[in-house]
């Protein structure tokens, strides 16, 4: 066999003398290395053979090729096995980036962990309780209106003009959670804010003026007047404040719309969720249709049945109580004083103010009647005394009222007309000459005193008929913080139900 022929052909004899041109014919050029192999055909007595040519060229340009692959400067983005020396710095940087995030974030994280420490210690100091997601930070004083919220400086001369030094503990939290001040636009109607009378609509509306001064807010009272000749459709409004029954009308009678109300703010919740009101500002509720309205309850006291129906109103709702829930303020002193009978109550009263009248001082009663007989009596004493009650006109309540905040009247007679919501600045004694008929018309009725963080007093008078009840405002009491004597906590307790017995008149005339 030739010497350049495979040693796996050993053994098989080739001519190729025989097959000499054969072989020239199909012989590649030395220079040629594109093929791997010829195959010769070779016919020989019918033996036919196959014969690599140049196997060491063949390899050598494969070789070549692969190393031109290996080392091409193609890379498939995204991934690069073997990085140069630009694509590890960029990796670096990328890398850098990632840890500089992470540090801020978790810096960011602790930063947040130590302001809700923070923000817990300020509520518990101020006795707020907050249930809710995202609830903001509590007001440490005005100023932050204007640092936090960017408030104008209206608003903050405002304030201080009104005496407000320091925020009350729910102005504190309730602000910061539903604050989003602008200015005045133009068109429908931005804000609704319900009362339940409208002793207490007058005083929201003469508040309201008072903090917008100086800027040209559309702050309206819902009157009979304007609900019998504004053209609502031009109505020209910010902020409007109605009773339930006066704004309802001007649903029915299509003189109003509501439907791109911002805010709706029930103020005395309780009282207007009460079956008779409650029916009323249902027809308003479903007027304020504004998918993101923000609806907003407010009442010194909360019933479990005005918290399933809030529930309803509301989703995923902030809530915020100050105290304990359905308890008095713990700045008003109270007492409870046996005067055995109607008769003794007339002397008590007299009594205490011969020695210590301390005005402006507030008399709660039961009824109309009653409240009418009680001034007719003080009035011979000598003392500035006025009445307030559902028969008088609306001009002579709020005359009446007027004059106590003025100081021309120093003891004001009223039914639970005005317990609720009322601000009287400076009360310094609450007398429940006839007993609270429920543990909320105590709680709102003694809450007229000890107002934004002053002390204050209230008397509560009971006779005979009213011991059945006396362990419920006791167990108020002792919640307040107030010393109770040990025997009124052995008392049976009884359910609280509308206690109003049949009480005698008031008078000091001898029957005949």
């Amino acid at each position: 066999m030739a010497n350049d022929s495979s040693f796996l052909f050993a053994g098989i004899r080739f001519d190729r003398k025989k097959f000499g041109a054969d072989i020239a014919r199909f012989q590649k050029k030395d220079s040629d290395t594109d093929s791997a192999m010829i195959l010769s055909a070779a016919e020989d007595e019918g033996e036919k053979t196959i014969e690599p040519l140049e196997e060491e060229k063949v390899a050598a340009s494969t070789t070549k090729k692969r190393k031109r692959k290996g080392t091409s400067s193609e890379t498939v983005e995204g991934f690069n096995v073997f990085r140069s020396s630009t694509s590890v710095a960029q990796s670096n940087d990328e890398v850098r980036v990632i840890e500089e995030s992470v540090e801020l974030y978790n810096n960011n994280k602790k930063e947040q962990n130590k302001q809700l420490e923070r923000d817990a210690i300020f509520r518990k100091q101020h006795n707020i309780h907050v249930s809710g997601y995202n609830v903001p930070s509590p007001l440490q004083s005005f100023d932050e209106l204007k640092s936090r919220y960017n408030c104008p400086s209206y608003l903050l001369r405002n304030l201080k003009e009104l005496g407000f030094r320091e925020p009350t503990p729910i102005q504190r939290q309730a602000i910061p959670v539903l604050l989003q001040l602008k200015d005045p636009e133009k068109g429908s109607i931005r804000a609704v804010i319900l009362c339940h009378t409208r002793e207490l609509s007058v005083q929201t509306y003469r508040e309201c003026k008072k903090l917008a001064k100086r800027k040209k807010f559309r702050i309206k009272l819902m009157t009979k007047n304007l609900l019998r000749n504004a053209d609502f459709s031009k109505f020209p409004c910010d902020v409007l404040i109605s009773t339930p029954l006066r704004l309802r009308l001007a649903i029915k009678r299509k003189k109003i719309d509501l439907s791109r109300v911002e805010y709706l703010v029930l103020d005395e919740s309780d009282k207007l969720f009460e079956p008779e009101l409650f029916k009323q500002i249902d027809s308003v509720i479903k007027a304020c249709s504004n998918p993101s309205i923000i609806r907003s309850l407010f009442s010194a006291t909360l019933p479990d049945f005005v918290e399933d129906r809030a529930r309803e109103l509301m989703h995923d709702a902030v809530r915020v109580i100050v105290g304990r829930k359905n308890m008095a303020s713990e700045t008003i002193k109270q007492k409870l004083v046996f005067t055995g009978s109607e008769e003794g109550k007339l002397l008590a009263i007299r009594q205490s103010f011969a020695e210590s009248l301390n005005p402006p001082v507030l008399v709660f009663l039961q009824s109309k009647e009653r409240a009418k007989e009680l001034c007719s009596e003080l009035a011979f004493d000598s003392i500035r005394v006025d009445v307030i009650h559902s028969d008088l006109s609306q001009a002579e309540r709020e005359n009446a009222v007027d004059n106590f905040r003025a100081g021309k009247t120093w003891v004001l007679i009223a039914t639970d007309v005005v317990a609720r919501g009322m601000d009287f600045k400076g009360v310094n004694c609450v007398i429940n000459y006839d007993f609270p008929d429920s543990a909320a018309a105590y709680v709102h009725r003694i809450g007229r005193s000890g107002r934004a963080g002053r002390t204050g007093e209230a008397i509560t008078f009971y006779t005979e008929d009213d011991i059945p009840f006396l362990r419920n405002v006791a167990n108020l009491m002792a919640a307040s913080g107030c010393e109770v004597p040990s025997y009124l906590m052995k008392l049976r307790k009884k359910k609280w139900k509308k206690h109003r017995p049949k009480r005698d008149s008031i008078s000091t005339k001898p029957d005949l």
